[in-house]
C-alpha cells in the first residue's frame, strides 16, 4: 500500500514539474486550426510512383493533427506546402580496401516550401537536402532497394511534418506572425 501511495505521488509530482515547465510533446500541435493546402509533388525522377507514396506518408503524418487540415482547395487554405523530388540516385557502392562492395546507398535529393498564403511570409524554406540510406549489398534486389526508399520517405515526411509544428508554434508566438 505504501509503495503505491509513493508511486501516485512521484507520477502526480512528474506530471505537474512536466506541465509547469512548459514541456510539450513535439508531435502534437493544439495551436488555432490550420488549413494547408498541399499539392502533390513534382517529381523530376525517373522512379515512377515516387511522388504519390511520398504525398500519401506525408498526408498520413498530418492526420495525427486535430488543429491541422490539409486540403486541395487552395483558396481556402491558410498554408501552402509544397515539394519537388529533384533526384535519385540508385545505387552508388561503397568498397572496402579489398574492392569488396560493403553497402549500397540510395540519394533522394528533394526541396519543399511552407508558405503563409494569407501574408505571404515565407516560414520554412528548404531548397537543397539529400536523404540517404544504406542496405547491405548481399541483398541487391529492387525489395531491398524499395525498404530503404520507403525508409527515407518515412523519415523525410516525419521531418517535414515536425518542423511544420514547430514553425507554426513559433509564428503563433509571435504578435501578429511577425518575428
Amino acid at each position: 500500500m505504501k509503495k503505491i501511495v509513493v508511486g501516485v505521488v512521484l507520477l502526480a509530482s512528474m506530471v505537474l514539474l512536466l506541465g509547469g515547465c512548459g514541456y510539450y510533446f513535439p508531435s502534437v500541435y493544439d495551436g488555432p486550426i490550420k488549413t494547408i493546402y498541399m499539392p502533390e509533388w513534382k517529381n523530376k525522377t525517373s522512379k515512377l510512383g515516387i511522388d504519390i507514396t511520398l504525398y500519401k506518408t506525408l498526408s498520413g503524418w498530418f492526420q495525427k493533427s486535430r488543429s491541422i487540415v490539409l486540403t486541395k482547395n487552395k483558396d481556402k487554405a491558410d498554408l501552402i506546402l509544397a515539394g519537388e523530388i529533384v533526384s535519385i540516385d540508385l545505387p552508388s557502392l561503397s568498397w572496402t580496401g579489398d574492392t569488396v562492395t560493403t553497402d549500397v546507398k540510395i540519394k533522394l535529393g528533394v526541396r519543399y516550401i511552407l508558405k503563409n498564403l494569407k501574408t505571404g511570409k515565407v516560414l520554412w524554406e528548404v531548397p537543397n537536402e539529400l536523404w540517404t540510406e544504406d542496405y547491405p549489398s548481399r541483398t541487391l534486389s529492387s525489395a531491398a532497394e524499395n525498404t530503404a526508399l520507403t525508409t527515407i520517405i518515412d523519415d523525410l515526411s516525419e521531418r517535414i511534418y515536425l518542423g511544420t509544428l514547430n514553425k507554426l508554434r513559433k509564428e503563433n508566438m509571435s504578435p501578429q506572425g511577425t518575428p
